[in-house]
Formats: C-alpha cells, sequence, structure tokens
C-alpha cells in the first residue's frame, strides 16, 4: 500500500480540515509514493522514537504532535529537528502528523468514554461537522458532561488515574468537594478554563496547568485535575493502532509503549 493510499484512509475519518489555523498536519516529510510495509505510532517523533522507526525498518512513522510547527529555513544536523528530519529521509521514512483534527474528531471522543460521560457535550466549538449525515452538528476540543451522580474531588482525582493509567494526578481544589458537571480537555486546557468555568463545570481535567492558573481557577469555583499533557494524549497511539490495523490490509502496525516524558522522585 503507498503512502498516499493510507493519508487517504486516516483523512476519511481525520479530515485536515478541521485542524485549527495555526496548526501543522498532514505529510510533513518524505515521499508519498513510498511503498509502506510497516506504520510506527507515537505521540511524539522524539529521538527514541525515530530510532525505533529505524530499528524497526519502518516505511511510516505517524505521531500526533507534529515535530515541524514553523517555518524552517535550514534542515542540517546542527539542531534537534534537522538530525531527526535527516535520520527519516536517510531511511526512506515518510513522516506525517495528525494533530488537532484529531483532538477534535478521535481525543475529545475517546477521553469522554474513558472518563464513562454520559451525553457528553463538546467543551469548546471550533466547527460543524462535514458528515451530510449530521448536518448541524458541533464538533471542537473536550467535553462536559454532569455526573448521574455526584461524586468528591477526590474520587474524581482516582477514576482519572484509572482511565488513564496513571500513578498521579495534580489537584487543585477541595478533595472532599462535591463534583456535578465535569470537563475534560486533552493535551494542554490554559484555553479551555475560561470556557469550562462558563459552561459550569465543577472540575477540569486537563494537562500543562501551572500555579497561577491552578488557584485563579479555584478562585472561580472550578477545580482542576492535572492529568499531563502526555497523561491523557498517550490514548492517540492505541486508539490509531487499532484504527489503522482495522483499515489497512497487509500492513504491519506498531506502536510506541507508553512512555512518560518525566518522571516524579
Amino acid at each position: 500500500m503507498l503512502c498516499r493510499d493510507i493519508m487517504n484512509v486516516i483523512e476519511k475519518s481525520y479530515s485536515g480540515t478541521y485542524a485549527l489555523e495555526w496548526d501543522n498536519v498532514g505529510l510533513l516529510a518524505g515521499r508519498d509514493d513510498k511503498e509502506v510495509k510497516t506504520v510506527y505510532v507515537a505521540v511524539d517523533a522524539t529521538d527514541e522514537v525515530v530510532d525505533e522507526a529505524v530499528l524497526m525498518k519502518a516505511d511510516m512513522l505517524i505521531t500526533h504532535h507534529p515535530l515541524i510547527f514553523g517555518g524552517i529555513k535550514q534542515i542540517t544536523n546542527q539542531n534537534f529537528i534537522g538530525k531527526r528530519l535527516i535520520k527519516l529521509l536517510q531511511n526512506d521514512i515518510s513522516y506525517y502528523a495528525m494533530h488537532t483534527n484529531y483532538d477534535v474528531l478521535g481525543m475529545s471522543v475517546m477521553s469522554g468514554k474513558r472518563l464513562h460521560m454520559k451525553n457528553p457535550e463538546v467543551l469548546e466549538v471550533t466547527g460543524h461537522s462535514e458528515n451530510p449525515d449530521t448536518v448541524g452538528f458541533l464538533e471542537g476540543i473536550g467535553r462536559i458532561a454532569d455526573l448521574e451522580q455526584a461524586v468528591t474531588l477526590r474520587q474524581c482525582a482516582y477514576d482519572v488515574k484509572q482511565a488513564f493509567s496513571l500513578e498521579s494526578v495534580k489537584v487543585f481544589g477541595d478533595l472532599e468537594g462535591r463534583i456535578h458537571r465535569i470537563a475534560v480537555c486533552p493535551g494542554s486546557g490554559k484555553s479551555a478554563l475560561g470556557i469550562a468555568v462558563k459552561k459550569g463545570a465543577d472540575v477540569l481535567i486537563t494537562g500543562d496547568i501551572g500555579h497561577h492558573e491552578g488557584i485563579d481557577a479555584v478562585a472561580q469555583g472550578l477545580a482542576i485535575i492535572d492529568a499531563g499533557h502526555y497523561g491523557i494524549e498517550h490514548i492517540f497511539v492505541e486508539d490509531m493502532r487499532r484504527y489503522l490495523t482495522e483499515h489497512l490490509e497487509g500492513v504491519l502496525v506498531e506502536g510506541e509503549p507508553v512512555r512518560h516524558p518525566f518522571v516524579m522522585v
């Protein structure tokens, strides 16, 4: 199967038109006419991931976060991005990224399911569905829903750890406070704080929340469970590995093992 054929399969379900305007998705390096027998899926194109893709003789690397965000004036071995791109191209590995288009069409749905949300709504609307069968249906980042039964913030934090297989989470708020309405924004959720408050969430489950954002959220009645940027988004690998395996005939799809980018000591 050619790289361009795999791209078509991906984009039938995760169209690049849903990506936010600042994003950089799609084929970022390599040949679209590359014959692909093995695909490697990861969250980030780190040195370890690129080395693993080379070692397993992958023909295509697919990541959630794009290695290339802004304009690049040089591709050399003098910086880490250039080194990775050179290694991919030297080994004829086509490199594809699916970021906010997957956030909208996949990550939000998957995270809501993991948290057992009932009848969730879009947290931050970014557009409308292009599916003719769902005219007027809103699409966007994150999900928000009412719980069938209120829980403590402590129990909610425990549920988040279970849902995303985490050893710990960072919590802002009263652990014994009652949670009736939850919101989730995978990745970095700083921009979703105001929306979560406006839509009446009691807690926002997200990542990359700093000291000031956390205490300011609590002052507005919003608790925070910071599960980490990678802590939630690692579900991309499992989900895309399953999707590609189901839709690509004769192609081996391997996924990066869960590997958090930092440790607590």
